[in-house]
């Protein structure tokens, strides 16, 4: 029996790496699974992937930096299944620029995508989490939203705001039994950074950061977003959990 049976999850970023293996293990562990993705075609083959599997799971192409679009998805999600009871703000950007060459047009895209996507997905998720007496929401950020990272500032930048925006939201929604996670991976293998992975010094330095010696993968991060979207962390809320084997420690 798996561990989520009954429960509505939507995952945006789902088309590939982090987004791709929780909207799966989600599928596995017996929810039904919402996929969103701006790569309509991508999103739509994994969700076929999790049907021809035998689990329950529709996609829809999805701006996350657009409130019309967040409102259409979560609209169409509670006309077809009358409730969300799981919310997986995984998508995001990259930037990997220093503060001193970051245009107004870069940052605002990174703070857009990876900032307002989280908290557009709050705030027209949480009033059906509300009436349905709970639900558990997993904002992705990053270990740079732990500590400061080195020469890329507007990314670093938004993942700690999703770090704080997170707390901000266990705390003010705690009171309707909804739990608000932050999820922080470190250098995990994924289509965005297997040329980084692939480079033998990049991949030595990613090496030198960790505690554990190997690079991570992107079901790893997926186990973490099971446990706290499950009653298995059902009085937890409001914390950052590192996916990161050990950079953090150091």
């Amino acid at each position: 029996m798996g561990t989520l049976n009954g429960k509505v999850a939507i995952v945006t970023g789902a088309g590939s790496g982090m987004g791709r293996e929780e909207a799966i293990l989600l599928a596995k562990e017996g929810a039904t699974v919402v996929l969103t993705d701006i790569n309509e075609a991508a999103v739509q083959v994994v969700a076929q992937e999790i049907t021809t599997n035998g689990g329950e799971a529709i996609a829809f192409a999805h701006n996350v930096a657009s409130e019309e679009e967040w409102i259409k998805v979560v609209e169409d999600t509670i006309k077809k299944y009358s409730t969300i009871d799981v919310l997986v703000n995984n998508a995001g950007i990259s930037l990997a620029v220093n503060l001193l060459d970051t245009t107004m047009d870069q940052w605002n895209k990174v703070m857009n995508i990876n900032v307002a996507s989280v908290f557009l997905g709050m705030k027209h998720v949480i009033p059906h989490m509300k009436s349905n007496n709970g639900g558990s929401i997993i904002n992705i950020s990053s270990i740079a939203g732990l500590t400061g990272g080195s020469g890329a500032g507007a990314y670093t930048a938004s993942k700690g705001a999703v770090r704080m925006l997170s707390k901000a939201a266990a705390v003010d929604y705690g009171k309707d039994h909804i739990r608000v996670n932050s999820v922080h991976p470190g250098f995990i293998e994924t289509p965005m950074t297997t040329d980084m992975v692939a480079d033998d010094r990049m991949l030595a330095w990613f090496l030198s950061q960790t505690a554990l010696p190997r690079v991570g993968q992107a079901s790893e991060v997926a186990q973490a977003v099971l446990f706290l979207a499950s009653d298995a962390s059902s009085y937890i809320t409001g914390i950052e959990l590192p996916v990161d084997g050990g950079v953090t420690a150091k």
